[in-house]
């Protein structure tokens, strides 16, 4: 792929991210979902629809754009240096993932985000800088996951 076409994917990738529903969902994601347990987003497929799709909607584009990346579509340190949502968004469910993946028995569920993540030279201290961020973020908050927008 050339340099240009690497450009126009990864501003396709931003302009998906600005959509309305999107967005909310990142906000969701971001500020309101803050999950204790694998059975708390088990229960996201069970309980609220919102919250379901907000989840599902955010980790599959993440999971997607990793794939993108991880198979040549785009270049990777183009995509790592304009992007870097997708490390939060791992560090949220990185201890999580293989009870889930255990449960839904999809061994590869969300394995693109984690091998792009954990891919990283610096993986330990960036997994560090965001989970002190979540906690930071998720202060005062009940620990519970919100099921609607």
């Amino acid at each position: 792929m050339s340099k240009q076409e690497d450009t126009m994917a990864i501003l396709k990738l931003y302009e998906l991210r600005r959509d309305e529903q999107m967005r909310s969902a990142r906000q969701w994601y971001f500020s309101d979902f803050a999950p204790d347990s694998a059975m708390d987003i088990i229960a996201l497929y069970r309980g609220g629809e919102r919250a379901s799709a907000n989840f599902r909607m955010i980790t599959s584009y993440w999971d997607t754009a990793a794939s993108l990346v991880l198979n040549g579509g785009i270049d990777r340190k183009m995509f790592l240096d304009a992007n870097t949502e997708h490390v939060f968004i791992y560090a949220k469910i990185e201890g999580f993932l293989p009870e889930i993946r255990e449960m839904f028995r999809e061994p590869d569920y969300l394995i693109q985000l984690e091998n792009l993540v954990r891919s990283l030279a610096d993986f330990d201290a960036k997994m560090e800088s965001r989970k002190r961020l979540i906690k930071l973020w998720n202060k005062g908050d009940s620990g519970k996951i919100a099921t609607a927008v």
